[in-house]
């Protein structure tokens, strides 16, 4: 008999499977269909990962308070957890020695549900964990005020190109020995009020090493901070060292360990908490002024505590890691553009255009830049396939009858109201004329808005509003419940990519990066990545100028209006020659560079090693 050593769990006997005259004893029917699926290469890449030995090869421990990994583990809400996704993909094909630590929310984000008017209504996601992650044996536990909060975790393996594989380790509450209120503590992401927000963040940052280092995570030398929902990491990682070895706090010491990552321009993206919360549920843990002395004295500003306690600090596009500086002058702010995992973005029909022309493209997204030499009936006709599913897609959904022969317009992003997703209604008479005059377009719409941000879902409500108004004219079509698969379907199926954020509170951005692994050109405004990406009638176009540092409502529809009326209208339909060929720049500048495999080995070079 051989037991499934992989987790380091107790096999059962309801999972058991035969195979080449053995019994495999599994923990959990996701081990055992995994094994039927592939039997061999379970073996082979799956069944030695977790050994004692690959578990001491790991060397950095990654912390995110949300990983989309997979539409069917609803544990992200949107870019920063898609960009954590794609970052452990790169990871894992690039066989980087990481370890992911994340929260498992048992009630996910939220599944959206629109009315006629556009009313957002947030429903409950029923998904179970125990169909896509390995529960694993260890507990540890923390002290939040007087009493303890034991962490459970659970697995998930993300296997790369070569079989290499990187575990995210899932942190869960729901425990009998826990009271109801801490049972659910990891049930919503983002949900709750400012304790609730606190306790999770204690979980993840205190609860996180101390679960890596239950697990035998011994050998970590980096702790990647991505944002500051983490930052409790570093009070965790002084304490440890006062523990086991120092009679001081060793603050030079975390701060080698420590790596982060800032993601918003935007001062309410940065989490504050007031000190009454912080003193309370800390109570013991660490003496009151060390925390004041870290993170703020006012109230305890998570940024801060991270910028003071890591010795790489970045922002995720040159502009914003300028941004950032800004912000935060007296520390040594760097950049690294954010990107996005190619093979995941690129659609099937790409995919087969790539392996055609450009077999090595994923294991070497560098390569996309030979997509210079792809026919342009091969590409069009490419496009006109993912065009035609997002069509046939949305038709069955919403019943609006938009055709593949008209320029198809798409904007998909979190619904908030710096994004602007209703600027292209500014002027609905002009937007009309134009419709007329140079040609038709009809757009796509998709986003959720955080269900306590009024402004965010009157947005959705205004372009509900915009779509009857213009009914008959203009077909505009807004999709609910936004996510990975919905997303993927609209960055390959639209003619253009549409990105309207008021500057400069757009951090990076990678919707437009997913679109150009589609050979899909932006219209943005020049702030995030797009400052970095656009090259005026070759990869796309832009919306403003450079010079403008802050946005101007007025200024940049009137300046969306011209570029669509002069420029991507006629090229579209008259100059389709022309139009190719952005769509091939698009890819060979955009994708072979705006991918998550270069900003993997950027973090190795700058900020690993």
């Amino acid at each position: 008999m051989v037991k499934d050593l992989i987790c380091g769990m107790t096999a059962k006997e309801e999972f058991k499977f035969e195979y080449k005259g053995k019994i495999f004893y599994f923990c959990s029917n996701l081990c055992k269909n995994e094994f039927q699926n592939s039997p061999d290469k379970y073996l082979k890449h799956r069944h030695r990962s977790y050994d004692a030995e690959k578990i001491k090869e790991r060397k950095i421990a990654y912390f995110s308070m949300e990983i989309g990994i997979d539409s069917s583990i609803p544990t992200y809400s949107g870019g920063l957890g898609i960009l954590a996704g794609d970052f452990i993909k790169s990871c894992a094909d690039l066989k980087v020695p990481l370890v992911a630590i994340t929260l498992l929310y048992e009630k996910g984000y939220f599944i959206q549900r629109l009315d006629a008017q556009g009313n957002q209504q947030e429903l409950p996601v029923q998904w179970n964990p125990k169909d896509f992650l390995k529960p694993l044996l260890k507990k540890v536990n923390i002290k939040i005020e007087t009493r303890d909060v034991f962490i459970r975790a659970w697995q998930y393996d993300v296997v790369g190109v070569s079989g290499y594989t990187i575990p995210i380790i899932f942190l869960d509450t729901d425990l009998e020995e826990n009271s109801e209120y801490d049972k659910g503590l990891n049930d919503y992401l983002y949900g709750g009020d400012q304790w609730y927000r606190l306790l999770q963040e204690i979980v993840l940052g205190v609860g996180g090493v101390r679960m890596l280092h239950s697990l035998g995570y011994t050998g970590i030398k980096k702790y990647h901070m991505n944002e500051g929902h983490a930052s409790f990491l570093t009070l965790e990682l002084l304490n440890e060292m006062k523990r086991n070895k120092d009679p001081e706090w060793n603050f030079d010491a975390v701060r080698e360990l420590c790596v982060f990552t800032t993601h918003t321009p935007v001062p309410a993206g940065h989490d504050q908490f007031f000190y009454d919360l912080v003193d309370n549920a800390l109570r013991e843990f660490i003496p009151s002024d060390i925390v004041r002395m870290l993170g703020g004295e006012e109230r305890l500003n998570m940024t801060l505590l991270a910028l003071n306690q890591s010795k790489h600090i970045n922002g995720v596009a040159k502009k914003h890691g300028e941004i950032s500086q800004l912000m935060f002058p007296e520390y040594s702010i760097e950049s690294i553009t954010n990107g996005v995992h190619s093979s995941t973005w690129v659609c099937d029909s790409f995919k087969r255009l790539y392996d055609k022309y450009i077999p090595d493209w994923k294991n070497d997204p560098f390569s996309l830049r030979y997509a210079l030499s792809i026919p342009n009936d091969e590409i069009w006709n490419t496009h006109q396939e993912a065009k035609n599913k997002l069509i046939d897609y949305v038709n069955k959904k919403t019943g609006i009858d938009i055709d593949s022969e008209t320029l198809t317009i798409g904007f998909a992003r979190r619904a908030a109201a710096y994004k602007r997703a209703d600027l292209v209604f500014s002027d609905v008479d002009r937007l009309i004329k134009i419709a007329k005059d140079a040609g038709k377009m009809q757009f796509i719409f998709s986003g959720k808005a955080h269900p306590q941000d009024a402004m965010g879902k009157d947005l959705i409500k205004k372009i509900i509003i915009a779509s009857k108004w213009l009914e008959g004219k203009i077909k505009v079509v807004y999709l609910e419940n936004y996510d990975k698969e919905l997303a993927k379907l609209l960055v390959s199926g639209v003619d253009l990519w549409l990105n309207t954020p008021r500057k400069p509170q757009e951090a990076s951005g990678t919707s437009g990066m997913k679109a150009a692994h589609n050979g899909v050109p932006s219209l943005s405004i020049l702030d995030g990545w797009w400052i970095e990406g656009c090259i005026e009638d070759i990869t796309g176009w832009s919306i403003g100028t450079p010079q403008n540092t802050e946005s101007n409502d007025q200024q940049d529809a009137s300046s969306l209006y011209d570029k669509l009326e002069f420029a991507i209208i006629p090229t579209f339909y008259v100059g389709r020659e022309y139009w190719i060929n952005i769509m091939r720049h698009a890819i060979a500048i955009n994708a072979s560079f705006f991918n998550t495999h270069r900003m993997v080995q950027q973090y190795v070079l700058n900020a690993y090693e």
